[in-house]
This record gives structure tokens, C-alpha cells and sequence, in this order.
């Protein structure tokens, strides 16, 4: 198999993926009918079909069978769960309005959505760890080259680097003249191989030598990367920029339309339209779980908090939610005292404000929990960045760039930030930055498979910490 031989051979493959699934779709069907002693039908036989037509339709909206070389696994799973789940609603929604519900076994019909929906995944999962394999010992690789021996261009040589499994080999640097770039003398820039100009870099692309051009100019030599991308234009050559002055701090950017004119946008939210609704039920299921579970629970830490103390049981904050409302967030109270004004102090080790029994209820996280009904009333949700006083958001929005960010999205009980070790007393101005890069990234790679994942981790992880005072 040379480097090749997949890409040339990509259309025929992607016809194999799409009857692979079909006759997966197919098979799993039968043997859930044979295990479960029902014989293969008319009717059943319709079902398959029409699940079969139906994922064949929906996986191409869903771009499933595109290239999955630099996504992650957990984006591809999330696209083929979105597929088949509602390949299965629409199935439900059939059989509920034509009234044959009752012609199909439920055990069968749950048994076939589950298994179909793991072996769809299994099967994608086995064929990327196949090709990882391949790509690390050299089969498989798409040749790439950079144009322009910037600071962004060495870092993303770098990464591919650092990622063998993509499978992508940059042979080296083309030079734009014109253009700002780092000097042959710079330290950097000297291990960097320039193969020559641009004009060689288009020769190479019309001879078919050049697969993929990653152009790394900076975004204000705007002439110049027009010009070059026109001159691409006359190759088959995958072309990608690499902006440098905002590709550090893009907020899950993405393209709007507004008649003629092209939009980028910078700072923007992944949670919005089905994903909103998304994440809005899961925060209705599983809180409205967790408080049924957790309702004893919840009893006692009341008692303890009436019978260790005077004062209330709850503690009333003003912090800032979604988009920087502020919103009123509950708590045990742990405190004699209840800082809500300009001047909050956050807690510190062995602070005289905290009770004793108020100092465990904070390391075990259990003073948080009355904020499950914050995210009943829609204010926060299960998983996100976690909210803090309105105070410390106008003294750290000045010191931190970026700090705001974090309100794009709904403030959470647990996070990303608090299950890699950033909770508790930040009284350093870089614990607050690191905590602040954990939940920019949350926001960034947001998907319901990593609220999930966070909350798995935060059974072992988030409850208990040192830094918890």
C-alpha cells in the first residue's frame, strides 16, 4: 500500500463505509430477531429498510463520511449518535401515527437501536485506530507545505509533529518575498527548511507534487495571501490559512452569511439551536436524578448547617451567569458571615468566618448542592465554568484578557477547570489564569460527551480537594 492509494482510492471507500453500514444496519436487525426467537417478516424487513434509507440520508447531512484525519473521535461518535438516534425517532414517530406499534416486539426494537448504535461506533473507532497505525509507520500520509516561516507557521509544523497519526508530513517552508516573516538569522526560523518561493510552491502544485498548502502570513498582508490563493486556484491543491492574530483566542469561531458578504465570527458559543435544547435536557434529566438521589443527603448537610450555627441554612450570592446577567446562586451556608457586597474575601486556609462543620461540607462539595435547583430554574447547568461573586469577576475581567469569555456558555456545578485540580482559593493571579484557560477550552471543545466525561470524573475527582477551604 503506497502513501497514496487510500486518497486516490477515497470515492470507492466511502461507497464501501456507506454499504458497510447498510448491511450492518441489516445484520443487526436479524440477529436480534433470531436471539430473541422472532422470525424476520415483512414488516420487519420494512423497518430495516427504511432505518438503512433513512441513515443513508442523514449521515451525508451530518457530513459523516467526509474526512475524519484532524477531528477527534468523540466529534465523529457524536455525528454517528445524532444520526442513528434520530434514524430511531423517526422510526418511533412511524409506528406511533400509522398505529403498528404493536406488530413490533419493543425488547427487539430497543435490542436493535442499542447494538447498532455501539457497532457503528466500534467499527469507526477500529478503522481510525487502524489508520493511526498505518499513518504512524508512513503509509497513508497527505504531503503538506507552509507557506511563509512565521511564529504560527513553526508552530503548526510542530503540531503536526507532534501528532503523527494525522498522518500529515510537512516537507518544508515556501517563502512569500513580500511578505513579513522571521529572518534566516532568527534562532527559530534556522532549523525551518525553505524550499524555495512561491512560485516554486505553485509549480510544485500544478505538478501534482503538493497535496495540502497551509498558508501562515499574517492576516494584515491581506494582498498578498489574495494574490497567492488566486495563483492556487489554477491547482488541485488543498489550500488552509492559518490566521496568526486571533488563532489563539478564536471562541468556537465559525462562518455566517449575510447576503453577498462572508462573516467570521470570533467569539461565539457551541451551545445555541438544537445543541441548546440539547444541553437543556440533559441539565432537566440528570438533575432532577441527582436531587432525587441526593435528597437524604441534602436533609442532613441541612441539619448540620441549623444545628453547628445561627443563622439561615441557605446562602444567597449574586454571581454572573449566561452572557453576564447576574444571577442569584444557593449554597449551604458555611460561613458565620455572608460577604455578597463590592468586597468579597475569598475563604483561605484556616479562615475564623468558616464553622467547623462549614469547612467540611466546602472540601466534600456539599455545600453546592442546592445549586441543583439553580439549574432547574434554567439559571446554571450541571456542567460548566463555575460561577463566581460579582466582585471577583470585576476585579479579575481587568487583570485576565479573555476572562468574560467564560460567560458564553452557562455557569456550572462541576467543570473542567475543577476536575484538573483549578478549584478552591486561586490567590495567585496564575491559578485564576489557569483556571480560566481550562474553561475556555471546556467552552471550545463543548459536546455532550465531555459533560458527561466531567461528571464520570468528578465522582473521583471533584468532590474532595486540598485547595477547598
Amino acid at each position: 500500500m503506497h502513501q497514496g492509494w487510500i486518497r486516490v482510492h477515497r470515492s470507492r471507500l466511502i461507497a464501501y463505509y456507506r454499504l458497510l453500514d447498510i448491511l450492518l444496519i441489516l445484520s443487526v436487525l436479524g440477529v436480534c430477531l433470531y436471539a430473541l426467537g422472532h422470525s424476520l417478516t415483512k414488516d420487519w424487513l420494512i423497518a430495516g429498510l427504511l432505518a438503512s434509507v433513512f441513515f443513508a440520508f442523514l449521515s451525508e447531512s451530518f457530513e459523516l463520511y467526509r474526512s475524519w484525519r484532524v477531528d477527534s473521535y468523540l466529534k465523529m461518535c457524536g455525528k454517528t449518535v445524532l444520526a442513528w438516534s434520530s434514524v430511531c425517532s423517526v422510526l418511533l414517530l412511524i409506528g406511533y401515527f400509522a398505529k403498528v406499534g404493536e406488530d413490533y416486539s419493543r425488547l427487539v426494537m430497543g435490542t436493535w437501536f442499542v447494538s447498532t448504535l455501539l457497532l457503528l461506533n466500534f467499527w469507526r473507532f477500529s478503522l481510525r485506530q487502524i489508520l493511526f497505525y498505518l499513518r504512524v509507520h508512513g503509509k497513508n500520509t497527505r504531503p503538506a507545505v507552509i507557506i511563509g516561516v512565521t511564529d504560527s507557521g513553526l508552530r503548526l509544523q510542530q503540531d503536526f509533529a507532534s501528532n503523527p497519526q494525522l498522518g500529515i508530513h510537512v516537507r518544508g517552508f515556501f517563502r512569500a518575498a513580500e511578505a513579513s516573516e522571521l529572518s534566516s538569522e532568527h534562532p527559530r526560523a534556522a532549523a525551518a527548511e525553505v524550499l524555495g518561493n512561491v512560485d516554486q510552491a505553485v509549480a510544485a502544485a500544478r505538478a501534482g507534487e503538493l497535496d495540502l498548502v497551509y498558508i501562515a502570513l499574517p492576516m494584515r498582508e491581506e494582498d498578498l495571501i489574495g494574490e497567492i490563493l488566486a495563483r492556487f486556484a489554477d491547482t488541485t491543491a488543498t489550500v488552509h490559512i492559518l490566521p496568526d492574530f486571533f488563532v489563539a483566542n478564536m471562541l468556537h469561531a465559525r462562518w455566517h452569511q449575510v447576503g453577498q458578504s462572508n462573516l467570521l465570527s470570533i467569539y461565539d458559543t457551541p451551545i445555541e439551536g438544537f445543541n441548546n435544547w440539547l444541553k437543556r435536557l440533559e441539565d432537566l434529566v440528570l438533575g432532577s436524578i441527582i436531587i432525587s438521589l441526593l435528597s437524604p443527603v441534602m436533609l442532613v448537610v441541612a441539619a448540620g448547617v441549623c444545628l453547628s450555627s445561627p443563622g439561615p441554612i441557605l446562602f444567597k450570592q449574586r454571581r454572573y451567569g449566561l452572557d453576564g446577567r447576574t444571577i442569584d446562586v444557593w449554597k449551604f451556608r458555611s460561613m458565620v458571615t455572608q460577604d455578597n457586597g463590592p468586597k468579597v474575601r475569598q475563604a483561605t486556609k484556616n479562615d475564623a468566618r468558616i464553622t467547623p462543620f462549614g469547612g467540611f461540607i466546602r472540601r466534600t462539595s456539599l455545600d453546592e448542592l442546592p445549586q441543583l435547583f439553580n439549574v432547574l430554574q434554567g439559571r446554571m447547568s450541571i456542567v460548566g465554568p463555575r460561577p463566581h461573586a460579582v466582585a471577583h469577576n470585576e476585579e479579575y475581567r481587568q487583570l485576565i484578557n479573555g476572562y468574560m469569555l467564560r460567560h458564553k456558555v452557562k455557569p456550572g456545578i462541576t467543570g473542567w477547570a475543577q476536575i484538573n485540580g483549578w478549584r478552591g482559593e486561586t490567590d495567585t493571579l496564575d491559578k485564576m489564569s489557569k483556571r480560566i484557560e481550562y474553561d475556555l477550552h471546556y467552552i471550545r471543545n463543548w459536546s455532550i460527551f465531555l459533560d458527561l466525561r466531567i461528571l464520570f470524573l468528578t465522582v473521583f475527582r471533584g468532590f474532595v480537594s486540598k485547595n477547598a477551604y
